[in-house]
């Protein structure tokens, strides 16, 4: 409590980080450059820093353990921590462009990790840009879920080129996605939600899960319901367009 007395950026009721500390604009630019340290290969990815319970030193990270889950554009990290206790064996990652939303979430997974022993090691946090960087952290194949919740946008048609889901970016995503890996997608923005179900259609190396599928997946429901902005959408009774591909190998 004194400690918490003594930081003004956390609640004292809950320990967590409050939000006013830590805003930003709601979206970057992801084709300018930014400067934060990006790892040259997969290989130089530390774990040991982001999952300290799993991996206790970067020369004695388990090989077997690796990341499976990485949610783009993680915003302040809702969907992170529903999966972390969806899939408490797992290890997912969250990827943001904007510094102080990044370290709102570290420090809200920090006091989650104090305030429940044992729980929360297994999501973490990186600042990076994931329309550039995606074979930097991700073996071919390594992921089985990637996570593209109410992205920006970018109404202007110039604008396009910046949209986080493109036929260009469905390649590198297929080359981090398992066979068998699914990409959730969705968003408050219809125009949006036809394009990036038009980019997974028409991708040669994505087919649409079926509705029993998606009707059995408790992932789905996150979807709608557990970031902020989802929830904002609820509030205001807006609609939603969600697009949910799995990976295959193409047709030969």
């Amino acid at each position: 409590m004194l400690e918490n007395e003594a930081n003004p950026t956390l609640s004292k009721s809950t320990g967590l980080p409050r939000k006013r500390f830590y805003r930003a604009r709601a979206h970057s630019n992801p084709l300018s450059d930014s400067h934060f340290p990006v790892p040259t290969s997969p290989c130089h990815v530390d774990l040991s820093l982001h999952f300290p319970q799993f991996c206790s030193s970067s020369d004695q990270i388990d090989s077997s353990k690796k990341i499976q889950f990485a949610d783009i554009g993680c915003g302040f990290g809702g969907l992170l921590i529903s999966l972390s206790t969806l899939f408490p064996d797992t290890l997912i990652i969250g990827m943001e462009l904007r510094d102080k939303v990044t370290e709102y979430v570290k420090e809200r997974i920090l006091a989650l990790r104090l305030a429940n022993p044992g729980q929360y090691q297994n999501i973490s946090v990186v600042r990076t840009n994931s329309m550039k960087y995606i074979p930097n952290f991700f073996e071919k194949g390594q992921l089985s879920k990637m996570f593209f919740l109410f992205p920006d946008p970018h109404f202007k048609e110039k604008n396009h080129r910046r949209r986080v889901i493109s036929t260009h970016l469905l390649d590198e995503y297929a080359y981090a996605l398992g066979v068998g890996g699914i990409i959730y997608t969705i968003t408050d923005v219809e125009e949006l939600g036809d394009w990036m179900k038009a980019c997974l259609e028409s991708h040669p190396m994505f087919e649409a899960i079926t509705e029993e599928e998606l009707e059995a997946d408790p992932v789905v429901k996150l979807l709608s319901s557990a970031t902020e902005e989802s929830q904002k959408v609820a509030r205001n009774g807006g609609q939603t367009f969600q697009a949910v591909y799995r990976r295959i190998m193409p047709a030969t």
